[in-house]
């Protein structure tokens, strides 16, 4: 195919420093929410989101949990190293499974301060928890865990230990409040490093209005790297490499995306990722039943034919059927960009995002060029932005392209 010329100038806005939300509001569902539908927007608040949403819809969430992914070690000389949690490398790959670990772990990490780090054993102690930190391979950023009692389980240790990873471009100190906001209130599964933020706003009187009208609900699992961040620094961003991020599915999930007219509402991009994730999976079990679930960035663009959506999603339950599982689990890097043809959600809850980044590649594709109506609409609006900003409720356009 011939290589597509997207320039990440294009989606790209003046997003002034003071329109940056530090903190969340003192009540979740007070955020401000922008209704796009058809270009055509209004303005309400959140906790009237059921108003904006047909009887008929089911909204689709990830129950990921962030965990503290932060350590701070102190060295015999008084430098501060720390290690950011990324991927679990021992004694499995499989992020449920890692946090489950008792007595040691490794981890690639993120290590800050890595020079002053000449490999000694690092020690951090609460109460009656000893953590030790090991580098395995300075090259791969490679680290093992141990810790006493053995008999905790990773996830225990650095509850105890660890820092909330608050976004970088926040540039403020964790603060103790941090650990419950920066938190959805279904979050279920350790293993994110980065909250999957549009459901920030969701509270229990939300889930009510949601159910008095009959709109269902349902949970899937991405666990949020801290690749969501990454910035995209090349000028086409076809050339951008994307992150993996490990999804898990139930056959519950499947069976909810093969019901027909019902609107299809993703709660945040990483919803909407695993949603388009798993359809692709269903395309690569049309002519390989025993495909893994891995979906690299190009596979939508590259010789993969799309079949209508009740045939992948046939095809992943016919899967899990013949494999007797009622949960799958896969790795995907899907990179939704301008040009992509979304074949599952019908409407996205989103927060604002930081221009030129991935997350406004994928708003562009999924409302085209009206992406730049809305945003000047929350701009004009006094709209707070990013991770602990104010939410929006975007129906999809037939405009999946850019200029």
């Amino acid at each position: 195919m011939t290589t597509p010329i997207i320039d990440i100038n294009h989606y790209k806005y003046d997003l002034p420093a003071d329109r940056i939300a530090l903190h969340p509001l003192a009540e979740r569902d007070h955020s401000n929410l922008l209704v796009y539908r058809e270009s055509n927007i209004a303005h309400d608040r959140f906790h009237q989101l059921s108003c904006h949403l047909p009887e008929n819809s089911i909204l689709f969430f990830n129950n990921t949990k962030v965990i503290p992914a932060r350590l701070h070690f102190v060295k015999d000389t008084g430098a501060l190293i720390e290690i950011f949690l990324l991927h679990p490398i021992a004694p499995s790959p499989i992020v449920a499974l890692a946090m489950e670990a008792t007595g040691q772990t490794q981890w690639q990490v993120v290590i800050g301060n890595a020079k002053r780090w000449n490999g000694q054993t690092l020690t951090r102690e609460s109460g009656t928890t000893k953590l030790n930190v090991n580098l395995i391979d300075r090259e791969q950023s490679i680290v093992s865990f141990d810790w006493e009692p053995r008999e905790k389980t990773f996830a225990e240790v650095i509850s105890s230990l660890g820092v909330t990873p608050l976004p970088p471009y926040l540039k403020r100190e964790v603060e103790a409040s941090d650990r419950e906001r920066y938190q959805t209130i279904y979050s279920k599964h350790d293993g994110a490093v980065a909250a999957p933020t549009a459901g920030l706003h969701f509270t229990d009187r939300v889930f009510k209005s949601l159910s008095e009208k009959k709109i269902q609900t349902d949970f899937v699992t991405l666990h949020v790297s801290a690749g969501t961040f990454q910035p995209v620094k090349v000028e086409n961003a076809w050339e951008h490499v994307m992150h993996q991020e490990q999804i898990h599915i139930t056959k519950a999930n499947v069976l909810n995306l093969l019901q027909r007219d019902r609107t299809i509402v993703a709660v945040g991009t990483t919803s909407l990722r695993t949603l388009e994730s798993l359809y692709w999976y269903g395309v690569k079990l049309e002519t390989d039943p025993a495909a893994e679930f891995f979906i690299g960035q190009r596979d939508p663009y590259i010789d993969s034919k799309a079949v209508p959506r009740e045939k992948a999603f046939e095809n992943v339950w016919k899967k899990m059927e013949r494999d007797g599982v009622d949960t799958i689990q896969g790795e995907t890097a899907i990179y939704l960009i301008p040009g992509y043809q979304f074949q599952t959600a019908d409407a996205l809850i989103t927060n604002f995002h930081q221009p030129g980044s991935t997350l406004m590649l994928l708003i562009a594709a999924f409302i085209g060029e009206d992406w730049r109506k809305v945003y000047q609409q929350a701009l004009d609006n006094s709209y707070r932005f990013l991770s602990y900003g104010d939410s929006s409720l975007l129906y999809r356009s037939n405009l999946n392209s850019s200029k």
